[in-house]
């Protein structure tokens, strides 16, 4: 039928906590014109990685690369939503890989796409989306990951929230948000997390209109702006789907 595919990844997080983002991400991407792929894949590993648990990590690893080495290719990339996760294809995986399954996780990692880049390799010019937003005009202020910011961009992040002719998005110079994974939510550190939220992000939060969106592509950071500023923060993916008309 001439359909494009992609080969989605639905990441631990997506799956169990944040239902609607992935619900609405698929929605967008069928809207697009997009087939969608949805593979019987474990966990990313992201969580065992950052307690340090590789050996745990590397059978996760090994069995992802197994499962899409044969789905994903240059035509039908893996396409992912939450950054920490996808991320982990093109960061961690090709270290983690056995010699054998190497060559299968570099070619992984080139194919793998965080949805805002997939987005505007896509469409370079957003008129061409075939999509009709609302006419109504927000502002926006992001708040990048810190995986983005490390191994891809925050770039395409402003490009894809600036398609509705009248949204303007303003990103917010902050560091990490302080909550770092699980880091927040243990007992031990939830002050020094509090206070990294301090440093920048909350009082930037504070400061904004009410009515000013909250685009915050990784699920932990949503977290810790609800928990720091009693905002809500929208995955951008939910503020695109949204807009439509």
């Amino acid at each position: 039928d001439g359909a494009k595919e992609i080969v989605l990844f639905v990441d631990e997080f997506t799956n169990y906590n944040d239902v609607e983002t992935g619900i609405k991400a698929a929605r967008l991407f069928n809207r697009l014109g997009y087939r969608i792929s949805i593979l019987p894949h474990k966990e990313s590993g992201r969580t065992f990685l950052s307690k340090g648990l590789l050996r745990k990590a590397r059978k996760i690893a090994e069995y992802n690369i197994g499962l899409l080495k044969d789905h994903v290719s240059e035509d039908v990339p893996l396409v992912g939503i939450e950054p920490s996760a996808i991320l982990t294809f093109r960061d961690e995986y090709p270290d983690l890989a056995g010699p054998a399954s190497k060559p299968d996780a570099l070619k992984l990692a080139a194919n793998s796409y965080l949805y805002d880049e997939f987005l505007v390799r896509e469409f370079p010019d957003p008129l061409k989306t075939g999509l009709s937003f609302s006419g109504e005009k927000k502002e926006i202020l992001l708040h990048g990951h810190c995986q983005q910011k490390a191994i891809a961009s925050t770039v395409p992040s402003r490009k894809i929230l600036s398609w509705p002719e009248h949204y303007s998005v303003k990103e917010i110079p902050s560091g990490c948000c302080g909550m770092a994974g699980s880091f927040g939510y243990e007992k031990e550190h939830y002050d020094l997390s509090m206070k990294v939220g301090e440093l920048v992000l909350f009082p930037e939060i504070r400061k904004s209109d009410p009515a000013v969106l909250l685009a915050v592509p990784g699920t932990s950071c949503r977290h810790q702006v609800m928990d720091g500023t009693g905002r809500r923060a929208w995955h951008p993916l939910e503020i695109l789907f949204d807009a439509l008309a």
